[in-house]
């Protein structure tokens, strides 16, 4: 084994190869044709961490290289060399290497005197290599870097015994124009002991060969056999042999107009390339474990095809790593070296090229290399994560000891019992990570699974299943949906999924694009084989009853058995496809053997009838979650109102802004409870004070139930609970009346029994300090029986320990008579030398010094063994310990998770307290009446997104406004007309906002607000083609405009912008008119309707649900410049304004001159054509289409959501009438 110098001063080398080091100027005379090539070109340009850089000195001139006088000076050193041979052989060290590079005769005859002995420093560069294997740096002639660690860890794997290191520099011979690879990798062998060989060069027959004529190659072996013990050297121990000629690269010295060709034999570095070049063809040409290539549609990227050849040319260590990432090449492995994890090929490319990774030459094995310390390896993965990559973690299997018993009983062959066993711990990807250090924030991140059917009308029914591994909760929904996956888009805008699996071509292109489009950004997308791994239903059910994960089948979720039994295929394959990938990553048995599991149905009537819907589409035209700029949170409204202070109170808050209440009650309820925390300090204070105290003790309930939660956050759990303990007891301090509406009825209703008996049990059951401060869980008394009565048989024998030295003190009269301990043996009596006599012959003497002598009496023997194996017990019951304490503590899950839930109710309404105060003034709480058809009225309304301190904007920059729609059931409808950029779009947005604020209880930034709570709000904003999922503008306008005709009702919120702007003139005009007409007449539900069409109010102007609405402005026609002022009025707009909007945004003058004259043109025909026709009393085509369906008495107004009620026919009629009356 090599010492802790060679070991430490290897491991620092890791990190400081990078360092730059020192270069030499060319060996070669300024006369010679290879001095314009500096030295550098051989030379490494970065340092090695080796500690000895001697460079060799060569001195080399033409004169010295011509033929004859090389030749006598040859003979001339052979004979001098000779007579000093046995001298020089009894000078030179065992251990001493030689410089295996020649020169000339003449240079050899110059410098004799002066090198007798050559030194180590003079080492052949391939020599050197060889001779340190595990040297981190080699530096070819090209200039690139090469690390050749060793196969092993410089830790706790076979290293070679300590030696001399050296930096050798190389000289080259000749001007032959050859390649620079002068440099061979060091052998991937953990062989210490190297065989003993001399490499000898006979002269035998050469000599008499020679004349003045002949030219000698010094570098082939073959024409030069000259002893190298006739010229003092010993060769060193090497595993392999080499010729000189091998060391030195195979160049020839010739004269440039003399060239000797080579002999034939390949050099070593050009043999390293020529089989590499083949044994690593299947990198190069990629195919999958079963031989596709890239392009093949059933390829399969996880895997990777390597040939039985490549296995056969492997190295022990080639082998464990590639049987690893053959099965992942879609996956990033940090592969555990010593105190570092490395990454190879493809993955250190993508180290390199995204993070600025160095790459380390050729690195182990002759694979290239990236490393990063152990104690970086959370950071580096979360990085690689955040990309959107797959992390696979490989530790080490066995520690330095075990790998030398292993090798020393032969239990492998020699070579593959030095490569340490490594296995794969676990791999991570962006939608199931657990660990509190890699998520990037508190909201739930999903892993989702997906299947569809297409079923024989073009409808499907889609399967879905998806799971927060970071809190265990698992969820299941099968549904039918229409041929645009509507349901689907809503579904997925609300759980945005980090990762997402399907069946391998199993989606339609429909809902591919919807998956997509919908998920979250960066969000990684996995092909499973059907039915081998996308499991179909029967297959998971067996899986589930085999795996034992909820013991008995019996004890299943109640939704998953329910799923099963009632033949949801769909759904219940959709659960298999997750279960098989969470067993692929390991996760499985800490997930689903939670046994949380429930259905989450955004559709079901249940929810319809309490909440708001609010579908995929306008959750992203709102900006509720994300905005449109980055698809990040910065200026939504989620961003805004989430302002709560625990981790799981803003995983519930999100529910609550994605679902807004519809009871009047509720959300009075919710109101007066926001209401009673902004105006009394002490109840915020409390909520303030121990909200914050509080860890996610939801995500850390998984991690116990797993056993990996640390300790020390253990004692979070509890204590955070003790907290909640002293927060339920604050607030009953001030009364359950004084705190108001839903936070009185939360205090009213909490669990505190399940609390009281939770904290009982485990406020004293460990000792905190320890488990804060060493990370480790020593039961108080009580607890653990087993545990209890191992210690105490250690503390009883512990008890006889020191009374039989207490009588030993008594006995022979010294004081001084102590237990030491001494490596393993424990308590030994120490007596001092002056006492020893009186000890008796049966007490045996284990060590001794100048002053005293150590014993083991028989009696303290016999102990100390039962001592010592009762402290093996005690150990290994310490190591199982902490697994019984999580196991224990997780039979209270669903009593904890009760208490959770109370605890982030509390903290959602003090979310909305923070808020609400944040806004601003003036500030209001809404006024929610309840009425049979929807109204919003505000006075002063301003966007919530503009705020002071909001770093956006702030209120004196913002216009607050004036809303009212369907008050006393008139003027539903607001037709907004007015110009460019005036406001429009942030107008209806803002309406939007507030109504949702309202109804998840939150204060509105406005003078005053009274609404009735809309079912729903839906909206067709801007002009979107959306390219993604390959829909043209026209298009999404239609297909939104039809979602909303299908579903709408009189309590829904609808907004409408620039309808029929994707088509021409004529038909966006026709089918903005019949869309206003019957959403006005027979729908009658509230909203905005904003058109650049002037003429659309034409229609409409004896409507009653319809009112003409415009954002105001100032035109100067002198300057033609508009001022606008953002402020809504009624009445319709003279125009859009678009050439005065053109001016100030620079066009040229030249242009809009032009287009001003080609308006008036175009307006001066209209005119002409209106006038020709008499269409100025035109019928709407609204009415015409209605009284057409009257003369046929057909029924008017049944829709998707349901025929109308008697009120709303009513209504239809009289507005029908009055629009008759009108013409």
């Amino acid at each position: 084994m090599s010492s802790p110098a060679t070991r430490k001063m290897k491991q620092a080398s890791l990190m400081n190869f990078f360092k730059k080091g020192p270069t030499t100027s060319s060996p070669f005379p300024s006369s010679s044709p290879m001095a314009s090539k500096s030295m550098d070109s051989m030379t490494p340009i970065h340092s090695s961490p080796l500690k000895h850089k001697t460079p060799i000195k060569t001195e080399t001139k033409s004169d010295d290289l011509k033929p004859g006088s090389l030749v006598k000076s040859k003979i001339a050193e052979l004979k001098e060399k000779r007579k000093k041979k046995k001298s020089q052989e009894k000078s030179t060290p065992d251990n001493t290497i030689i410089e295996n590079s020649l020169e000339t005769p003449s240079s050899l005859a110059k410098n004799k005197n002066e090198k007798e002995d050559i030194s180590d420093s003079d080492l052949d560069a391939n020599t050197a290599i060889e001779k340190v294997p595990s040297s981190p740096v080699a530096v070819d002639a090209s200039r690139k870097r090469r690390v050749n660690y060793s196969e092993v860890s410089d830790d706790n794997e076979e290293e070679d015994d300590d030696e001399p290191i050296v930096k050798p520099k190389r000289r080259k011979f000749g001007w032959d124009d050859v390649d620079d690879d002068d440099f061979k990798m060091g052998s991937d062998s953990d062989d210490d002991d190297r065989d003993v060989e001399e490499s000898k060069i006979s002269i035998k027959d050469e000599l008499s060969e020679l004349n003045d004529n002949t030219v000698v190659d010094e570098l082939n072996d073959k024409e030069d056999s000259i002893d190298l013990k006739d010229l003092g050297v010993e060769k060193k121990k090497s595993t392999a042999k080499k010729s000189m000629k091998d060391l030195l690269g195979g160049r020839p010295i010739s004269s440039p107009k003399s060239k000797k060709p080579f002999s034939g034999a390949i050099s070593p570095q050009k043999k390293f390339n020529k089989e590499n070049e083949e044994r690593y063809q299947w990198l190069i040409k990629i195919r999958d474990a079963d031989g596709r290539f890239e392009n093949d549609p059933d390829y399969d990227p996880r895997t990777l095809y390597i040939p039985d050849s490549a296995w056969a040319k492997f190295t022990a260590f080639e082998k464990q790593y590639w049987g690893v990432k053959g099965k992942m090449w879609d996956t990033v492995v940090f592969f555990k070296k010593g105190k570092f994890y490395e990454l190879y090929e493809k993955d250190a490319d993508i180290a390199h090229n995204k993070f600025d990774l160095k790459l380390a030459g050729t690195g182990r094995a002759n694979m290239r290399l990236a490393g990063i310390p152990e104690m970086s390896f959370e950071y580096w993965t979360k990085r690689f994560i955040d990309e959107g990559y797959k992390v696979a973690k490989v530790d080490q299997k066995e520690t330095a000891l075990g790998k030398e018993i292993k090798a020393k009983q032969g239990l492998k062959s020699a070579k593959e019992a030095k490569v340490i066993e490594r296995e794969l711990s676990y791999i991570l990807t962006c939608g199931t990570l657990t660990d509190e250090h890699l998520l990037r924030d508190e909201m739930s991140k999903f892993c989702l699974a997906i299947k569809e059917l297409v079923n024989n009308d073009e409808s499907r029914t889609i399967g879905v299943c998806f799971v927060d591994v970071s809190t265990g909760k698992l969820y299941i929904i099968q549904f039918n949906d229409d041929n645009e996956c509507t349901k689907l888009e809503t579904l997925l805008s609300q759980i945005q999924p980090m990762e997402i699996l399907s069946e391998k071509n199993g989606l339609s292109p429909v809902a591919m694009r919807i998956v997509r489009f919908n998920s979250a950004p960066n969000a990684a997308m996995n092909f499973l084989k059907p039915e081998t791994e996308f499991w179909v239903s029967e297959t998971a059910f067996d899986e589930v009853t085999k795996g034992g994960y909820y013991g008995d089948v019996s004890e299943m979720p109640q939704i998953l058995k329910s799923y099963y039994e009632q033949d949801k295929t769909i759904g219940f394959s959709a659960f298999g496809a997750l279960l098989w990938y969470l067993k692929s990553l390991k996760l499985d048995k800490n997930v689903i053997s939670m046994k949380v599991a429930e259905e989450y149905d955004p559709f079901s009537p249940n929810l319809l009838n309490t909440t708001m819907r609010l579908d995929g589409t306008t959750l992203q035209n709102l900006e509720i979650f994300a905005n449109t700029f980055d698809k990040s949170d910065r200026g939504t409204l989620f961003k805004i109102l989430n302002k709560g202070l625990t981790s799981f109170g803003k995983r519930m808050f999100k529910n609550w802004v994605l679902h807004p209440l519809l009871n009047k009650n509720e959300i009075d309820s919710r109101l007066d409870s926001v209401e009673s925390i902004l105006n009394d300090s002490d109840i915020r204070n409390i909520l303030e004070t121990y909200l914050s105290k509080l860890a996610d003790v939801e995500r850390m309930l998984a991690r116990i139930h797993s056993g990996n939660l640390r300790p020390k956050d253990f004692v979070k759990v509890i204590t955070s609970f003790q907290n909640i303990r002293l927060l339920l007891g604050k607030l009953k301090e001030i009364g359950v009346d004084n705190l108001k509406g839903m936070l009185s009825s939360i205090v009213k209703n909490f669990p505190i029994s399940e609390l009281e008996s939770l904290l009982d049990q485990w406020e004293d059951a460990f000792d905190k300090e320890l488990a804060q401060n060493e990370n480790i869980i020593v039961p108080n008394p009580g607890i653990e029986p087993e545990y209890d009565e191992s210690n105490e048989l250690m503390k009883n024998l512990e008890s006889k320990l020191d009374e039989f030295i207490k009588n030993y003190r008594k006995e022979f009269g010294c004081k001084d008579i102590i237990y030491k301990d001494s490596g393993k043996e424990l308590y030994l009596i120490e007596v001092p030398s002056k006492f020893t006599s009186k000890i008796p012959i049966s007490w045996i003497q284990k060590a001794s010094t100048a002053k005293v002598k150590r014993y083991w009496s028989p009696e303290v023997k016999d102990v100390v063994k039962q001592y010592m194996e009762a402290k093996e017990l005690h150990s290994m019951l310490c190591g199982e310990l902490q697994q019984k304490i999580y196991a224990k503590f997780d039979a209270h899950y669903v009593q904890c998770q009760t208490i959770i839930k109370s605890v982030a109710k509390i903290d959602c309404l003090l979310s909305l307290s923070r808020a609400s105060e944040s806004l601003g003034f003036p500030l209001c709480r809404p006024n929610i009446i309840e009425k049979d058809y929807a109204s919003v009225e505000f006075k002063q309304l301003r966007h919530p997104c503009f705020i002071p301190g909001s770093g956006i904007s702030s209120t004196q920059d913002y216009i607050p406004n004036d809303v009212s729609l369907g008050v006393d059931n008139k003027n539903n409808i607001g037709l907004l007309t007015g110009a460019n950029a005036a406001g429009k779009s942030t107008l209806l947005r803002m309406t939007c906002v507030a109504v949702i604020m309202a109804q998840i209880g939150c204060f509105i930034p406005a003078e005053s607000a009274q609404i009735t709570p809309v079912d729903s709000i839906m909206t067709r904003l801007g002009a979107n083609d959306n390219i993604m999922q390959g829909k043209s503008t026209f298009y999404v306008e239609l297909l939104e405009t039809k979602r909303m005709l299908d579903t709408a009702t009189p309590r829904s919120l609808v907004v409408l912008d620039e309808l029929g702007r994707g088509g021409s003139s004529s038909d966006g005009f026709a089918i903005a008119e019949s869309t206003l007409h019957h959403f006005a007449t027979h729908i009658q539900s509230i909203g905005f309707f904003a058109t650049h069409y002037a003429n659309l109010g034409d229609s409409f102007n004896n409507h009653p649900k319809v009112i003409p609405l415009r954002m105001a402005i100032l035109v100067d026609n002198n300057s033609k410049k508009i001022t606008f002022l953002y402020k809504l009025e009624e009445g319709k707009s003279n125009g859009s304004f678009g050439l005065h909007v053109a001016r100030m945004c620079g066009i040229p003058e030249r242009v809009i001159s032009q287009a001003e004259v080609e308006a008036k043109e175009l307006e001066h025909t209209a005119k002409l054509s209106k006038s020709r026709d008499n269409l100025e009393n035109i019928i709407p085509i609204g009415l015409q289409s209605d009284l057409s369906w009257l003369i046929q008495n057909k029924e008017i107004g049944k829709t998707v959501a349901g025929s109308y009620n008697e009120t709303v026919r009513k209504e239809a009629l009289s507005s029908i009438f009055k629009l008759i009356e009108g013409i």
